[in-house]
């Protein structure tokens, strides 16, 4: 069994003759007109000729690479901000926890020069404070 391969012109402009595969002196397994129409040459596989030129599959490769080098840069533009974000939450926690409860008496300025500790208790629109008991 033999393929024939139709003459065309290569990607220097030179006529190449028809052939038929197996070419004399190569593998005797390699049936198939493969390659593209100005690149042709014989091998196994069937489903190897491409109808167009060899060029053409040289820049579908450029932009391949030009549309994974865009989505390197977005996946690396994506990675630095989730780790700046990260930063910036773990600097700016606050170094203890806050309850909300005030830790001095209302009215006084400073906690520590108290003689009497006083318990604010609220009892409808009227504050009553009622002194501890010191020992």
């Amino acid at each position: 069994m033999s393929t024939e391969c139709s003459s065309y012109y290569n990607t220097d402009g030179v006529f190449v003759e028809a052939f038929s595969c197996p070419k004399p002196g190569s593998a005797a397994f390699a049936i198939y007109c493969c390659g593209f129409n100005d690149v042709k040459y014989c091998c196994d596989d069937p489903n190897s000729f491409f109808p167009y030129e060899y060029g053409y599959m040289w820049w579908l490769s450029v932009g391949a690479l030009v549309g994974l080098s865009i989505a390197a840069v977005v996946l690396l533009a994506f990675l630095i901000t989730v780790c700046v974000l990260c930063y910036l939450f773990i600097a700016t926690k606050p170094s203890r926890l806050d309850n909300g409860l005030p830790l001095r008496a209302p009215g006084r300025k400073d906690a520590s020069s108290l003689d009497v500790i006083s318990d604010t208790v609220s009892s409808g629109n009227s504050i009553v404070q009622m002194p501890s008991c010191k020992s």
